[in-house]
């Protein structure tokens, strides 16, 4: 039996809580861990109409990008536009998760698809998220310790890098000691300088685990005073991170990848800032409302940012910082994203019946869609 538990542990797994910015609202938001799931809707907002399809569906979960509640509430009625619908989930037992912002900015999320779907090539994250603070600890032992110091210091939380686990280095050497009165070594005697042989052991560890793998060494270690030394380590930027940057495979102007961008997003209302002929290549991108990367798109040497929303005067200031900005629409940047996951939950939990929602509609139209001619 799979629970909105177990998707929502997935989804932490897939899209890291800790990669969402620190103003978002994710994870399970609505709705209860443990009850049973057999169908999944994804969408990129709850609405009226997608809760009304998640409904009629049967689904248990909703998976929507945008946070179902962001802002305090103070009251959930039936006959509020704003959140009457919560009432109809609720009513129907449809449980609510929300990545956003992590599955922004995690590898493989949104930032990631934008980029396949454009082309482009070599792209790595425009904002880098760094690594947690990390450590190094050295420990020095016999050989006949080390099994049980490596299963001890794994099991508190050590020699974890990226996707591996129990990883740790050991070279062998000599060491020396003198044991004054009280002492009671392991090896050798007390009251003469003794050479044994020892192994150097070394591991990562997070540095919020660090008490804990360190009283789990000692218990571990045969001597009376293990000799532990711990290094800190600089912080290292990770494989995620926020926005994205990478390159065309060649150049092109900026109305040519502007038009290219508006057919593969389905953007009939696109806008761009900037010269139109000049070239392009460097490419930033940020999903959604992504404008305060201008900056950050500047610093780094793209010739144009794209995002789903812009301010009229960051247009302006794109304009006199000599970079290209366009501006594809919230939900043009984001929702390939939403069908994207659920192809990835589909290849997770193929048991379950899982759909991107059919009813959802970009609220914005451009005037050629919503004229026809007479």
């Amino acid at each position: 039996m799979t629970t909105v538990r177990d998707i929502t542990q997935w989804l932490n797994r897939f899209a890291p809580t800790s990669l969402a910015e620190p103003w978002d609202n994710v994870g399970l938001i609505w709705g209860d861990p443990d009850a049973r799931v057999e169908r999944v809707m994804t969408c990129l907002t709850v609405t009226p109409r997608t809760a009304l399809e998640a409904v009629h569906g049967k689904a248990e979960l909703i998976v929507s990008h945008h946070p179902v509640l962001f802002k305090p509430v103070k009251k959930i009625v039936a006959n509020l536009p704003e959140n009457g619908m919560l009432w109809t989930l609720a009513r129907a037992g449809v449980s609510v998760a929300s990545p956003h912002t992590a599955f922004d900015n995690t590898s493989g999320g949104i930032n990631d698809g934008l980029a396949l779907h454009l082309g482009l090539i070599d792209f790595k994250p425009l904002r880098p998220a760094m690594l947690p603070a990390t450590l190094k600890l050295v420990v020095f032992s016999p050989e006949s310790d080390r099994e049980s110091l490596l299963e001890s210091a794994f099991s508190a939380g050590a020699g974890r890098i990226g996707a591996y686990e129990q990883c740790s280095y050991n070279e062998a050497g000599q060491g020396t000691f003198f044991g004054g009165e009280g002492s009671n070594p392991t090896l050798g005697l007390a009251g003469r300088r003794e050479t044994v042989p020892e192994i150097r052991l070394e591991l990562i560890c997070p540095a919020n685990r660090l008490s804990e793998v360190i009283i789990a060494i000692r218990a571990a270690h045969s001597y009376e005073q293990p000799a532990i030394d711990v290094y800190p380590l600089h912080p290292l930027p990770g494989t995620s991170g926020a926005g994205r940057i990478g390159r065309l495979p060649r150049p092109l102007s900026l109305l040519e990848f502007a038009r290219g961008v508006s057919h593969i997003l389905n953007s009939p209302a696109l806008q761009f800032a900037g010269e139109p002929t000049r070239p392009v290549q460097t490419v930033a991108i940020v999903c959604g409302a992504g404008d305060d990367f201008l900056p950050d798109a500047v610093r780094e040497g793209a010739d144009v940012l794209l995002t789903g929303e812009a301010r009229f005067h960051r247009a302006l200031e794109a304009e006199s910082l000599g970079i290209g900005l366009i501006v594809a629409g919230h939900h043009a940047t984001e929702r390939p994203g939403v069908e994207d996951l659920a192809i990835r939950l589909v290849s997770e939990f193929p048991e379950l019946q899982i759909w991107p929602s059919a009813r959802e509609r970009d609220p914005l139209h451009a005037i050629s869609e919503s004229i026809k001619p007479s």
